[in-house]
């Protein structure tokens, strides 16, 4: 008997970690528009203009591909699939960022990352609602995703309330703690900036779950990307007016860092994101495409340390730390979930091709058996058997 397997393992681990490299990839997206965003914000720069100008450059640079790429495969649109594009346009473009933006006006950039990661669990909660997300409470990973649940808030909780001492993990040279203690950020602020980033990340689950399901129905994520982004653009706008009315000054902008933090968000964490976690959404469900927020925070807490100079203390410090741990037993619990739907990799061939020679009593009659089992559509399996005896092939 001879057995031989071909198979092809470094397509399949690619597939398997595509999601995984996007979703790093928008995350070191975010964490560049939050030290950029902190600074265009402290050099006065509206957070209502600002949100306006992101998806303005984000509507030029996506619509043009849009138009050619999604011309044979958009849908026709409905007054249903145009109401929920409406409302997606409403949650986050205007909703979360500008309260998003607000509440790190109140703090700092390092503490509106920090908060915005209990945006899985709100996520999480959503889908459960919404019936996107089975719980079996005897299962192991539905608890992993409860347990998770509730530890991530708890993180968020330690962070708001409690500070410490100062840690200091790049220390300029000539300053004190009493310099440092200067620039700190009161209780108060802190509580009315966590309060406005909750709310925030409650709009933008909103936003994630809607997303998922007008994809159902409006399965064009380019074209849905740059809809969200005209619209947004115009909600946004209105918003500005009333907030801004009166201070014509604030519409003013230069090449100076005000249009590098407008061109880099619309382009990176408007035009890119929507679309990217559109094409995950699909496979992995919003609550995937959110769980791995806790890589922003240490990037932009180790950023903003040394480019913003701005404070790190030991409460904050042990928070993300609770939060990392909540979040990682709801991406465990999101991990088992999909491997026990699709334990073979989407559009590939299953490594089993086997092939079986057997020798007929050494009369040289040769009985060769081909199976090949294809699960190219998931929970599908097809099965191909071939067998030649003496030249005559059979295939049932």
């Amino acid at each position: 008997m001879r057995n031989q397997i071909s198979y092809q393992p470094l397509g399949k681990m690619y597939n398997r970690l595509k999601p995984f490299f996007a979703v790093i990839f928008l995350q070191f997206g975010f964490a560049g528009m939050d030290i950029l965003s902190k600074v265009a914000l402290n050099e006065g720069m509206s957070n209502y203009v600002f949100v306006v100008y992101r998806h303005a450059i984000a509507t030029i640079v996506i619509t043009p591909f849009a138009v050619i790429l999604d011309k044979k495969a958009r849908p026709k649109m409905t007054f249903s699939i145009f109401a929920k594009i409406m409302l997606l346009s409403l949650l986050e473009p205007v909703i979360d960022q500008n309260l998003y933006f607000l509440g790190m006006k109140y703090t700092t950039a390092t503490f509106a990352t920090a908060m915005s990661n209990i945006l899985p669990a709100i996520t999480f909660l959503m889908a459960c609602f919404l019936g996107m997300e089975r719980i079996k409470i005897k299962s192991i990973r539905s608890q992993a995703k409860i347990v998770g649940t509730i530890t991530t808030v708890g993180g968020a909780m330690i962070m708001t309330l409690v500070k410490g001492p100062i840690i200091q993990l790049f220390r300029k040279k000539g300053s004190s703690i009493n310099e440092l203690q200067k620039g700190g950020v009161n209780l108060q602020h802190s509580i009315k900036g966590a309060l406005m980033i909750t709310v925030g990340c409650f709009s933008w689950a909103c936003f994630m779950n809607l997303q998922a399901i007008t994809l159902k129905t409006y399965p064009t994520e380019l074209s849905l990307t740059a809809w969200i982004c005209l619209l947004g653009t115009a909600q946004g706008a209105i918003v500005a007016l009333i907030m801004e009315r009166g201070n014509a000054s604030v519409w003013s902008i230069s090449w100076d860092t005000k249009l590098l933090t407008a061109l880099y968000s619309g382009i990176v964490c408007s035009g890119l994101t929507y679309y990217i976690q559109g094409v995950i959404m699909k496979d992995r469900g919003p609550v995937f495409v959110t769980a791995f927020s806790p890589l922003s925070m240490v990037i932009v807490a180790i950023m903003s340390s040394f480019i913003l100079a701005e404070q790190m203390y030991l409460g904050r410090i042990l928070g993300a730390i609770v939060i990392v741990a909540g979040l990682y037993f709801v991406v465990w619990g999101k991990s088992k979930d999909y491997d026990s739907l699709f334990p073979l990799t989407d559009n590939q061939t299953a490594p089993a091709k086997q092939t079986m020679d057997q020798d007929n009593n050494g009369d040289g009659i040769s009985c060769h058996e081909i199976i090949t089992i294809d699960a190219s559509n998931k929970g599908t399996m097809t099965i191909e058997v071939q067998k030649s005896d003496k030249g005559n092939q059979t295939t049932a």
